[in-house]
């Protein structure tokens, strides 16, 4: 995963509520096979960080979910089919494996995204910095400006 792309998902999470940090998990899930398939024939050290972190957001899937709500005992079987599969590709080097995965997250990840904007919750991170639009273009640069940096940013306690 590039840099910029982990600004991005960095920014999103930050504004995002319960629901939309779940469709978020499933976009990083889907890169990070991304760069597991282009590694996989190039350098198996970046397929096997990629198959680690893939497998990360799987965990964070898995532990986000209130088994006591329908339907959560079939997502979890659903991410354990994937962390399975995940493994079986990663230890033969098969991209069909990892193809699967994609299959079964993809429609979830679209699902999610459908009644992402019906939640009505706020963000999950209440004091975090608010990112306001605002470029500014020089002769030969373009600079990203950020209002109301504020001193009380972060957790609580």
């Amino acid at each position: 995963m590039k840099k910029e792309d982990k600004q991005r998902f960095t920014l999103r999470i930050t504004q995002a509520n319960p629901t939309e940090l779940v469709v978020i998990l499933y976009e990083m899930l889907l890169g990070y096979l991304e760069d597991a398939e282009e590694a996989a024939g190039n350098d198996m050290q970046l397929f096997h960080d990629a198959a680690r972190k893939a497998r990360g957001c799987l965990n964070e899937l898995m532990g986000s979910l209130h088994m006591e709500y329908e339907p959560a005992p079939a997502l979890m079987q659903l991410y354990l089919f994937c962390i399975r599969r995940l493994a079986l590709g990663e230890a033969r080097c098969d991209m069909g494996m990892l193809e699967e995965i994609r299959r079964v997250i993809v429609p979830l990840r679209d699902a999610y995204g459908q009644i992402a904007g019906q939640n009505g919750a706020g963000p999950v991170m209440n004091n975090s910095q608010t990112v306001y639009a605002g470029l500014t273009y020089g002769r030969n640069t373009l600079t990203e400006n950020m209002a109301d940096q504020g001193a009380n940013r972060g957790m609580f306690v």
